[in-house]
């Protein structure tokens, strides 16, 4: 990986399926998942990110706050390039902690210039909260949060997009609902006593 990279962890949901904010439960043997989130990703690359609405963290980490007042993915995105000087990153759902080194490099190995964002896709379908965006995407994300559309999908199929297949949905796994936590609490403890 070069020394341009830099990942950004998106925390600013509502969770509204929890009940609590997910991204501050504990998880993998941290206070939170969001701390959990940040140390795996500071192993792969050089800068990484917490995207959110707030400073709510209580580790030192630096927060990229939306620029905007609506909540979504395509507002972080917008914000993230409008703060950063950058011209790729990879992005990654807090909620998703199963995503490991090796699914990020098989995305990151598949850029070319002529594309927008690679992203990861699997049987549920495409994975937009797990790849890698660049800058030339942000002028068609300006015209979708212009005409308040705010789905990732929908950009992702006007731009340039490469999807990278994965046969499994396995590390694609989010924590949405209460049951989904405590399944993935299980998980991450049997994958650490292993």
């Amino acid at each position: 990986m070069t020394s341009y990279d830099s990942a950004v962890i998106f925390t600013g949901g509502k969770s509204s399926r929890m009940g609590e904010d997910k991204s501050l439960l504990p998880f993998g043997g941290e206070k939170t998942l969001a701390e959990y989130q940040y140390k795996k990703l500071k192993k792969v690359f050089p800068s990484v990110y917490l995207s959110a609405k707030n400073e709510k963290f209580d580790f030192d980490c630096p927060v990229i706050l939306d620029n905007y007042i609506d909540s979504s993915p395509l507002v972080a995105i917008l914000s993230i390039f409008e703060t950063l000087e950058i011209e790729r990153l990879f992005i990654l759902s807090v909620d998703a902690p199963f995503v490991d080194e090796e699914v990020i490099q098989k995305i990151i190995e598949e850029d070319t210039e002529d594309v927008d964002a690679i992203v990861a896709n699997s049987p549920s379908g495409l994975q937009p909260l797990c790849g890698l965006y660049k800058k030339s995407i942000v002028k068609l994300a300006q015209q979708q949060y212009n005409k308040k559309n705010h789905k990732l999908k929908d950009l992702l199929s006007l731009a340039r997009t490469k999807t990278v297949e994965f046969s499994e949905d396995t590390p694609f796994t989010n924590l949405n609902h209460p049951e989904e936590y405590t399944k993935a609490l299980a998980l991450s403890l049997s994958q650490a006593c292993s």
